[in-house]
């Protein structure tokens, strides 16, 4: 049996465990199976890879995109790019290569949604985390100028208070990648002036859970487009079953 699962907390909203074990049980796959491995921390990363039988994949999610860096012996070159991985696929030597299939997802779900809208916007990025990086790649090579939102203003960050109904008409793509208005939390939404969205304004919102976020809510009351993150999880989540499938 061949071992395939997700490391992240907390997994209660998880999509992928779902995701695969439907699409093998459609498919009639006996000998790929997909498991939650809820860690808090990194610490017992080691002892799972080492322990758990016939382990030969993983996606990674919050909060580990980054840190689970210290543990790959080999890295793609679009999640070195990137900085963050999200799938980790065991070698025939016994490490791991880091990939990142987010960049691959947000892409090709961007793309699809805007069209040729997405030439002449600007965006901003809501969040500093691993999936913000995947989404920064992505805007630069689709030539797309963009700007961090944070907590904390510094060189190249807004602050949230810094997002007057001024600066968001320059600003027309606003992507979210934090997991504010995230189930069990579907109340929470970024602080924004959303008076100030337009009918011109696009909110894509990396959440997938609940299918329309707070966020979006926000969005559609003020008359903007809004996008969901579902369409980038599957097609980051085919990617990443693309790359375990390869013979080395």
């Amino acid at each position: 049996m061949q071992q395939l699962g997700l490391i992240g907390y907390p997994l209660g909203h998880s999509f992928s465990k779902k995701y695969f074990t439907e699409r093998f049980a459609r498919q009639g796959i006996t000998d790929w199976q997909y498991e939650l491995y809820p860690l808090p921390t990194l610490e017992a990363l080691p002892k799972l890879l080492r322990e758990t039988e016939g382990l030969v994949g993983l996606n990674v999610t919050i909060p580990h995109k980054q840190g689970v860096l210290d543990f790959c012996t080999e890295l793609h070159e679009g999640a070195k790019r990137i900085g963050a991985v999200n799938t980790l696929k065991r070698l025939p030597n016994g490490g791991w290569r880091g990939y990142n299939t987010d960049y691959i997802g947000f892409r090709e779900s961007l793309g699809g949604w805007m069209g040729a809208a997405v030439d002449g916007v600007r965006a901003l990025i809501l969040g500093t985390g691993g999936a913000a990086k995947a989404v920064q790649v992505a805007l630069e090579d689709l030539q797309v100028p963009y700007h961090y939102v944070s907590r904390s203003a510094r060189p190249g960050v807004f602050a949230y208070t810094d997002l007057t109904p001024e600066l968001l008409q320059e600003y027309r793509l606003i992507i979210n990648t934090t997991p504010l208005g995230m189930a069990p939390n579907t109340e929470t939404a970024p602080e924004l002036p959303y008076a100030a969205l337009r009918a011109s304004h696009w909110l894509y919102d990396l959440v997938y859970n609940p299918e329309t976020t707070e966020f979006m809510q926000r969005g559609l009351a003020a008359g903007a487009q809004v996008k969901n993150g579902l369409e980038m999880l599957i097609a980051q989540a085919e990617a990443a079953w693309a790359i375990w499938q390869e013979q080395e």
